[in-house]
């Protein structure tokens, strides 16, 4: 683990496995739709869905990471150094 390391409430983790492996299992799918020739808007419909679920997971990733991470930091320099990190993330993320 990186010395950045968040621990997620027991609950909320297999919430968010949930979500991936959902993902994954929508990536396969698209996989396999590609590998049939399946119609095009049939295959942009679930890439669609996958992205969605991206947006969904990294959103809640975010808001955890600000309330838990930064909120929760005891020294105003911790804290500024945590906020800088996830400026620069959030940067290449809405890119």
């Amino acid at each position: 683990m990186s010395k950045n390391s968040h621990h997620h409430d027991p609950k909320q983790k297999k919430a968010l496995q949930l979500r991936i492996r959902k993902m994954s299992g929508q990536l396969a799918g698209i996989e396999r739709m590609v590998e049939a020739d399946a119609a095009c808007p049939e295959v942009l419909t679930q890439i669609v869905s996958v992205r969605k679920g991206l947006k969904s997971l990294a959103e809640v990733i975010i808001h955890d990471h600000l309330h838990e991470c930064i909120g929760g930091t005891v020294d105003p320099k911790e804290g500024q150094r945590k906020l800088r990190e996830l400026l620069i993330v959030l940067e290449r993320f809405v890119e």
